[in-house]
Formats: structure tokens, C-alpha cells, sequence
């Protein structure tokens, strides 16, 4: 194994912004970096503070270490990399769909239409 693969992701410190200088040196990567990957991936579009810093939410983080992840490791091109983000974000998430399974097993036994069917049976009765 090679020393890539040997490193782990960095620990992301919970803040609810980051500036560019932070993001940098959490990635390793310049901060004109972190800008041209801002132009050439919409998904990424970190806040404007009111003198025109960029602040980064932990979740722009961990998006541009996946893109990272996607660039460098994987040595995906640009137009690959935006590729296949926008396959994993039309992905169906694992989560959603244990909770439609778990919902269609609820609703498998619904006893409604065997009650409603049996309160029909008494109003003909009763008429």
C-alpha cells in the first residue's frame, strides 16, 4: 500500500465556517485551487461574508474532499469528477430506502379493509 492510501481522511473540526485558509490547509491544496473548483463544480458554492470572504459550511468540507478524493486518488479529469457526484446525488440514499420498505411492510397487514368490509356486512344488516 502506498502512503495515499494509508492516510484517512482529516478530522473536520466542528465550526459551523470555515475560511478559505482553514479549508486549505484542512485539504493541502491552495486556496486558488479551492477557488477553481468553486467555478467548475455548481454544487460547490460556499457563503460571502459581508466583506466578500468565502465561508465554508462543513458540508462544502466534505464535499471538496470528496472532489479531492475524486481528483487526485482516483485521478478522475474534471468533467469525470462532476460526473460522477451527480450520479451519487441521484442515487437513491440506502436510508430512504429501508424506510419505504419498512412502510410497505407496516401498511402489508393494513386490517382496514377487512374492518370496513365487516362494518358494511352490519349496515346491511341493520337496514
Amino acid at each position: 500500500m502506498t502512503d495515499v492510501a494509508l492516510q484517512a481522511a482529516p478530522e473536520i473540526p466542528d465550526k459551523l465556517y470555515f475560511k478559505i485558509g482553514e479549508v486549505s490547509d484542512l485539504l493541502g491544496v491552495e486556496p486558488y485551487v479551492l477557488r477553481y473548483w468553486e467555478t467548475e463544480f455548481t454544487v460547490l458554492s460556499p457563503k460571502k461574508s459581508g466583506t466578500g470572504h468565502r465561508l465554508y459550511r462543513r458540508k462544502d468540507v466534505e464535499l471538496l474532499l470528496r472532489i479531492k478524493h475524486l481528483l487526485r486518488d482516483k485521478r478522475f479529469t474534471i468533467e469525470g469528477a462532476r460526473q460522477s457526484l451527480q450520479a451519487e446525488a441521484k442515487a437513491p440514499k440506502p436510508r430512504a430506502v429501508k424506510a419505504r420498505e419498512s412502510q410497505q411492510e407496516l401498511f402489508a397487514n393494513d386490517p382496514l379493509p377487512e374492518i370496513r368490509r365487516e362494518l358494511s356486512e352490519i349496515l346491511q344488516l341493520l337496514k
